[in-house]
């Protein structure tokens, strides 16, 4: 069915100029309001106002422009009923073929410091969301349109078919636009709902900042692939990207070369990214079934990660390798060299000559990663019939926050390892323990059920590498519940240890630390991980 009347009514206006005229120049005429007619007409565009078309003006500061039956009648008429085309004759309404809407920004408006909720509430669009949802439903007589992005292949289609749509491509159209006013409508739902009560006191001039946890939590993801597989083979999955995922985030990866990322691919290269991030000076990271196996910093990353490989290079075989910075050939070299088997690569960038050499590892995931640290505003796990929800674990220790508890301080040099063994033990299942030197790791306990487990196993860890930890320091994600993981530490050769404090038996530890002559300062805040 050849289309002959278009209502356009946009507030993002991209390329809508260049969608007009090629409407226009397929003999559809255009029908239009508010700011959208203005601008069509001083493009030199014939546009009918939308109250010329109704006999009605716009009114109420433009809250009713389109709520009217001549407009929702020529939408949601059926096409195949007789009756309904007789009732539209009966009053002269006729059928529009095409609907182009997007919606009042009301994300960009709430984005804004000192927004008040009466700005907020002018911004939900009413009028907007009733033409798409109408046009959506009558999408076997008519085509919505919600995306910019979309106008060119719709003109495509229209001149190849003599200014028609087929029915595929209107119920995609349709399918785009239900979710589009879903998640408007979501968005607004958890802005109101995350408001603090007695805003509705002095709506007018309040200017609220919202809960992070609205009281009803609307999701919104954008399927990116259908997974071969979960966790394990049996387990269908698929992975899904926020509509618009945080800058830096893995969910931003490009993959240059390689087999397709798997499940937990994709949950190990998102453990590693999130270290690797966290390091201001050329680092790497290598992560093995969401833990990190090695973990070093140096001048530069060729440095970096022999330190990491040596940590521990038997659970470095099928790891997930990050960067911070520019791979080269002399790391892709120093990997070949050692036959490091690795599952996928990560960096910001890669140079032409190791891209080279790295496409010769056929089956190696090569993901590059904008090197930016925006955050998720909410972290989110799955329970049984239920979401928990939680802000990030920002929280970096600064050098004047660190308490020393013991008798010895430590010196500038152990202060920055222990605070860069604090940044590695963030990023380790609880519960974690984490012996380093030099700036890298030397040994990693992780995910047992008692602390004094986790030291023994991250010395032995140390042991089995050959790596002394004389002198080392260590880094415990929460407090020691007791002296004896300090004691089995010790034994190991540490020499500082950094930890939260907060047991109520902290006197004991700091008892324990001084008999041993070992440095120990508090951070006032754990890292758990689950």
């Amino acid at each position: 069915m050849k289309m002959t009347l278009a209502l356009l009514s946009v507030s993002d206006k991209t390329g809508l100029l260049d969608f007009a005229r090629g409407l226009a120049a397929l003999g559809v005429k255009l029908l239009s309001t508010g700011g959208t007619a203005r601008l069509l007409r001083e493009a030199g565009f014939a546009v009918i106002e939308i109250g010329d078309y109704t006999g009605f003006p716009e009114m109420l500061d433009g809250r009713v422009k389109t709520l009217h039956p001549k407009v929702h009648g020529g939408i949601l008429a059926r096409r195949d009923l007789p009756a309904h085309l007789a009732t539209l004759k009966t009053h002269d309404i006729p059928t529009i073929d095409l609907v182009c809407v997007n919606l009042y920004p009301f994300k960009a408006t709430v984005a804004r410091p000192g927004v008040t909720l009466a700005e907020a509430i002018e911004n939900i669009d009413i009028g907007g969301p009733a033409m798409v949802r109408s046009a959506a439903k009558n999408f076997t007589g008519v085509a919505i349109v919600t995306d910019p992005s979309d106008y060119a292949k719709v003109l495509e289609e229209m001149k190849a078919n003599d200014g028609a749509l087929n029915l595929a491509t209107r119920f995609d159209l349709a399918r785009k636009a239900f979710t589009h006013t879903a998640r408007y409508d979501g968005m607004i739902a958890n802005w109101l709902t995350g408001e603090p009560e007695g805003v509705e006191a002095a709506p007018e001039n309040s200017a609220p900042v919202p809960s992070p946890f609205p009281e009803r939590l609307h999701l919104a993801f954008d399927r990116v692939e259908i997974l071969r597989y979960g966790e394990n083979p049996h387990q269908e999955a698929a992975f899904y990207r926020e509509t618009e995922p945080p800058p830096g985030s893995i969910a931003t990866y490009r993959q240059s070369q390689g087999r397709e990322l798997s499940y937990n691919n994709i949950a190990d290269a998102d453990a590693a990214w999130e270290c690797v991030k966290t390091f201001p000076t050329p680092a790497c990271v290598i992560v093995k079934h969401a833990n990190p196996c090695g973990v070093a910093i140096a001048a530069g990353l060729l440095e970096a990660y022999e330190k990491a490989f040596q940590t521990d290079s038997v659970s470095a075989f099928g790891g997930i390798l990050a960067f911070n910075g520019e791979v080269d050939t002399d790391v892709v070299d120093a990997m070949s060299t050692r036959k490091h088997f690795v599952e996928v690569l990560i960096a910001p960038a890669f140079t032409e000559a190791a891209r080279s050499l790295l496409a010769a590892k056929q089956n190696l995931r090569v993901l590059e990663i904008l090197l930016a640290h925006d955050r998720h505003t909410l972290e989110l796990k799955r329970v049984g019939g239920g979401l928990l929800a939680q802000t990030p674990d920002d929280f970096d220790v600064k050098p004047e926050n660190l308490k020393v508890v013991t008798q010895k301080a430590p010196t500038p040099a152990q202060l920055e390892d222990l605070r860069f063994a604090w940044r590695v033990a963030k990023f380790v299942k609880s519960n974690a323990i984490v012996f380093c030197g030099n700036g890298m790791t030397l040994g990693v306990g992780a995910g047992q059920m008692s602390r004094v487990d986790s030291t023994r196993i991250a010395s032995a860890k140390a042991k089995n590498a050959g790596l002394s930890l004389a002198g080392s320091v260590v880094a415990s994600d929460a407090f020691f519940p007791f002296r004896d993981g300090v004691d089995v530490l010790a034994e190991a050769g540490a020499a500082a240890v950094i930890q939260p404090g907060g047991s109520v038996r902290d006197e004991e530890v700091i008892a324990a630390a001084n008999e041993h002559g070992l440095a120990m300062v508090f951070t006032g805040a754990r890292h758990f991980r689950h």
